[in-house]
């Protein structure tokens, strides 16, 4: 019912004229748009040297044509060529070639060295771990160290992105994040007595001065134009989180709030066209889980 609050609140209200069926057809048209023509979003420059190729070592193998997506690598004359069309910059021919004859001088690969694999992880205990999390609503008063935080955020850079747009952005929460729940409680419990009067169920919730991060230490803001790439990016960052021993909660209330409230949004640092997809609050968890809880059966189909 909380979601209630910020729906009908005076200083939140947003009226949308058009409805979800024309919305989903309008994204995915822009959508198949940008497949198509293969363009950025966002404001890098797409370098027509974005890719090179070093003829003296290329050994003509062809790998790097087979992956590219846009191919724009052929061979002639037994070594690698470019065209002058759209690159993604995906880094596909960069990582398939076996004489490393391929650069790209635009980023920094000091970190780009060979290849582990998801085989190399025992199956059986990574998906015991991805069905013993749970959503912590209990945190430690404990600081989350900067070299955890660091591989949390790596984890999100390395999610897949449709077009290879690598356009998400993320705001570590930690010292407004007091100020950010107290604007958000005051502004929640305002909305409480006055729909209280119509609804015993939003009458009677309790909101603590932790109703939105619990105690946690920290929460992360995750921005994307494209809220598929987001949500990809905060999965991989939660998995890591949990391998390292944190917990975590979406809240999705704090999310409501951030896309209604100007005040918010300037409080948490974000800036005209930014775009909050998830806020994922993140601390030591404080309470220890014994078993992992009943789910039910999925819903599958098979053609």
């Amino acid at each position: 019912m909380l979601r209630l609050f910020f729906y009908f609140s005076p200083s939140f209200l947003r009226v949308d004229e058009s409805s979800a069926c024309a919305q989903g057809m309008l994204v995915a048209f822009e959508n198949a748009l940008r497949a198509t023509n293969y363009k950025r979003e966002d404001e890098r420059i797409m370098h027509s040297d974005s890719v090179v190729i070093a003829q003296e070592a290329c050994i003509g193998c062809g790998n790097c044509s087979k992956v590219c997506v846009t191919n724009r690598i052929f061979v002639s004359g037994g070594k690698a060529k470019l065209k002058s069309s759209t690159c993604l910059e995906c880094g596909h021919c960069y990582a398939v070639c076996p004489a490393e004859a391929i650069s790209m001088p635009w980023y920094d690969t000091a970190d780009c060295r060979q290849l582990g694999s998801m085989e190399s992880l025992d199956s059986a205990q990574l998906l015991l771990g991805m069905k013993s999390r749970r959503s912590m609503r209990h945190f430690q008063d404990k600081a989350v160290e900067p070299e955890k935080l660091a591989q949390i955020i790596e984890a999100g850079r390395y999610a897949p992105t449709a077009r290879n747009a690598q356009e998400g952005s993320y705001i570590i929460l930690q010292e407004r994040l007091a100020q950010a729940e107290e604007t958000v409680v005051s502004l929640t419990r305002k909305l409480q007595r006055f729909l209280g009067i119509f609804s015993r169920t939003i009458r009677d919730q309790e909101l603590d001065d932790h109703f939105f991060f619990k105690g946690a230490p920290l929460a992360i803001l995750v921005l994307g134009k494209q809220e598929v790439d987001a949500a990809l990016a905060s999965s991989y960052m939660e998995l890591m989180a949990e391998s390292l021993g944190l917990g975590v909660l979406y809240s999705g209330f704090f999310v409501l709030a951030l896309k209604r409230s100007r005040k918010l949004r300037k409080i948490v640092g974000m800036e005209r066209g930014d775009k909050i997809v998830t806020c994922m609050v993140l601390g030591y968890p404080g309470v220890n889980y014994k078993r992992i809880a009943p789910r039910k059966k999925p819903r599958l189909k098979e053609r």
